[in-house]
């Protein structure tokens, strides 16, 4: 086999610009023209120089031509596949991005006034009350808006496209909101972006959720564990048994006593459920995209086991049963970077990795229990 990708003959009237790219580039073995709906052209072979250089060689000029240069190692070989490129994103829609904000804004103060004023409402009383909850609202809306936020700033820094934060309202539940989703309209180019996108997330929102969570720890009481039941428990992850041990001298819950949490301290705390949540090494969840980023394709084999473990684990607390089953069909499809051949660096490894810790410090295995 020659080190030198033969010349190319029709049928690639198409493609006139692409042999002079793969010399010393790419050996070809074979193509395909049309080989999916979506793919012009695939080309099976092998690189003849680093992936990371021959991936920045081949797209720019792909990407000119309206293509996005696909990388991927198979067990015969390597394949570079040529995919049309997706339309140019629409503008976003301004309107609507601030219609859900306020609406989110208006479900998170009726949360407050429902689960956390302790007074009864009426109708002359109810806005009094939601004036009161401004706190908690601004602290949900920080929480959310700066783990979506990193994520947005860091792909645009990266050049992949990501549309703002569409924030969700969901005024009967005690935080007022779902959350937020941001849309990413290109896929990443490479696992190292694929990385920092998908850790940004995370480590902005706990900037906020973490000193939001101490300022309303401080402002909770300690008392007794109510004897009778009738109260609401949160889970215990390990970063939040640290905090409390921060702010109060002491692991809490024990003997007896617990932490009645103001609402401030709610909406800190369930800033660190839902990171712990996202970071599950599955499917379109952060912690997917960073397993990914790591592992490459080989991440799909983590699918199933963790799956069985959220199974088992709804023996205790039955949400569990809905998140499997959410993460069984979002990981159906993963979505990879353009080039899944290049690895990350060490440092990059070592970013991943504490990724994962990140998610042993914030898990709970049982969230939230009605006692």
């Amino acid at each position: 086999m020659s080190d030198q990708a033969p010349t190319i003959t029709p049928p690639l009237d198409r493609f006139p610009w692409i042999n002079p790219l793969l010399e010393g580039v790419f050996a070809v073995d074979d193509l395909t023209l049309g080989a999916e709906p979506s793919a012009a052209l695939r080309l099976r072979g092998r690189l003849l120089i680093d992936s990371e250089k021959a991936f920045a060689r081949l797209a720019p000029p792909a990407k000119a031509r309206g293509y996005l240069l696909v990388l991927r190692r198979r067990e015969g070989g390597d394949e570079l596949t040529l995919v049309r490129a997706p339309s140019t994103p629409a503008r976003p829609r301004i309107w609507l991005h601030a219609l859900l904000a306020l609406a989110t804004l208006v479900s998170v103060l009726f949360a407050y006034a429902l689960f956390w004023s302790g007074v009864e409402l009426t109708a002359d009383g109810l806005w009094p009350v939601m004036r009161e909850g401004m706190g908690f609202a601004a602290s949900v809306l920080a929480i959310l808006l700066g783990h979506e936020l990193g994520h947005y700033l860091v792909s645009r820094r990266l050049g992949v496209h990501t549309s703002l934060p569409y924030l969700i309202p969901l005024p009967l539940s005690p935080m007022g909101t779902m959350g937020a989703v941001i849309n990413m309209a290109d896929v990443p180019p490479n696992r190292r972006a694929m990385l920092l996108i998908g850790l940004a997330g995370p480590l902005a929102g706990l900037l906020f959720a973490v000193p939001i969570l101490l300022y309303g720890l401080s402002l909770s009481t300690v008392g007794p564990v109510p004897a009778e039941g009738g109260y609401r428990a949160e889970g215990n992850s390990l970063l939040y048994l640290a905090l409390k041990a921060l702010v109060y001298g002491r692991i809490l819950p024990s003997g007896g006593l617990d932490v009645d949490l103001h609402p401030l301290a709610f909406a800190g705390w369930a800033g660190l459920l839902m990171t712990g949540v996202n970071l599950i090494p599955v499917g379109q969840l952060d912690g997917g995209h960073i397993i990914t980023a790591w592992l490459g394709s080989r991440a799909r084999a983590l699918v199933t086991p963790i799956i069985g473990v959220l199974l088992l684990l709804g023996i205790w607390w039955q949400g569990w049963f809905l998140w499997a089953a959410l993460l069984w069909l979002v990981s159906r499809r993963q979505v990879e970077p353009l080039d899944n051949v290049s690895p990350l660096s060490r440092a990059e490894v070592a970013m991943a990795i504490g990724g994962l810790v990140l998610l042993a410090l914030l898990f709970s295995p049982i969230p939230l229990r009605f006692v």
